[in-house]
This record gives structure tokens, C-alpha cells and sequence, in this order.
């Protein structure tokens, strides 16, 4: 069923508002526009797990449609974008429709692109239908065909724990370890397209 366009607007800027209210809203970053994060992840997560920071490890997330990816939907490509992101941060909607023109546009040079909904877990670890479920709609709005995918147990083996800022980039290479920069803040394409082109000869040398 088509979703109306007028109503998940009202719904994803009811939920930003709500979010402002409850907990501020990050100005403009040195590096790109992004929003601070309450009650994200610490980083005894990354303690718990043991796992090499350089390196994302085995994992086993679904992503919102229920389907199950692991550390193998990096193989097949030089150089994975991990965009992190929340449903209620204006900055990472806004970026999406480019995200998705850089993964078609892109894709014959091996990148790849995949989303991680930070706030479709909840404070007790957890499952958020609800956030899902609008999760689902802002990819239909937005046009996403990339995946977007749950946090698991571990998230990420720890690489998610202690972002205090939406949206952040990682890169990964086909071997899943993490290479490049980090980058806080969302960008437009043509400086996305700039920076993976830049991140993926680091990747392939």
C-alpha cells in the first residue's frame, strides 16, 4: 500500500519536534550539518565485545524489512558507505535522496551503500516497532533502496557505541576492515561523490 507524502511528513516532523524539545538539536558541525543524540550507546559497549575496533567482525542484523544481512554484504564491493543515522535527525533525511543516486551512480565502481538506523533500538536494547515502522516509510519516501539496517546486540561489535551525533560515515573495505575517515555531518552529493572517490583509492591499494 502507497503511503501518503502529506502524512509522513507530519509524522517524521512531529517525531523531530518532540526529539528538539525533549533534548536540543546540534547547530552546524566543522564538518557538515549534523544533530546531537541522547541516550545513543556508550562505549562499554565496545568494551563488552573485545573486538577489534579496526575491524567490524562477524555480525547478524536485519535490517527493517526483516531480512538478515552479516559481514558478507561487503565482499562484493571495494568500498562500503555506512551512513548511521535516526529517523527523527532532519540533517540525515535530507541526505538520503543522495545517498541513493551515489549508490546507483556508483555501484559499477564498487562502492557500495548501507544504512544503520541508530534509534530503531531502544534504551533497553531492544526493538523499536514503532521507529521501524517509520523507518519504512521515510525509505519509501526518500526513494532508499539501500538497505537500512537494525543495530544488533553488539552494535556492531561496538563500532556504533559512543556516537553522540547524527548522521556519521564510516567506510569499510571488502575484507570488513574500517578504512578512512570518519565523517560527522551530513553532505551534498557532489562532496560525497568527492570523498568516496578519495576513500576508495586508499581502499584498492
Amino acid at each position: 500500500m502507497r503511503i501518503k507524502k502529506k502524512g509522513l511528513c507530519a509524522l517524521l516532523l512531529s517525531g523531530i519536534c518532540c526529539f528538539t524539545i525533549l533534548s536540543g538539536c546540534g547547530g552546524k558541525a566543522a564538518s557538515g550539518e549534523n544533530e546531537s543524540l541522547e541516550n545513543a550507546p556508550t562505549e562499554d559497549v565496545a568494551e563488552e565485545t573485545g573486538e577489534d575496533s579496526a575491524n567490524v567482525g562477524e555480525f547478524s542484523m536485519q535490517d527493517i524489512m526483516g531480512e538478515t544481512y552479516t559481514q558478507e554484504i561487503f565482499e562484493d564491493y571495494d568500498l562500503t558507505m555506512v551512513n548511521v543515522f535516526t529517523t527523527w535527525c532532519t540533517p540525515c533525511i535530507n541526505e538520503i535522496p543522495d545517498l541513493q543516486k551515489l549508490s546507483e551512480e556508483m555501484a559499477d565502481k564498487g562502492i557500495n551503500v548501507v544504512g544503520i538506523v541508530l534509534d530503531c533500538i531502544d534504551g533497553s536494547g531492544g526493538t523499536d516497532e514503532d521507529t521501524v515502522e517509520k523507518a519504512k516509510m521515510l525509505a519509501e519516501y526518500t526513494g532508499a533502496s539501500y538497505p537500512f539496517l537494525i543495530p544488533d546486540e553488539s552494535y556492531l561489535n561496538g563500532r556504533l557505541a559512543g556516537i553522540n551525533a547524527v548522521p556519521e560515515t564510516f567506510f569499510v573495505d571488502k575484507e570488513g576492515n574500517i578504512v578512512g575517515e570518519t565523517y560527522s555531518g551530513s553532505r551534498s552529493l557532489d562532496e560525497w561523490k568527492e570523498i568516496v572517490e578519495t576513500e576508495r583509492k586508499g581502499a584498492v591499494k
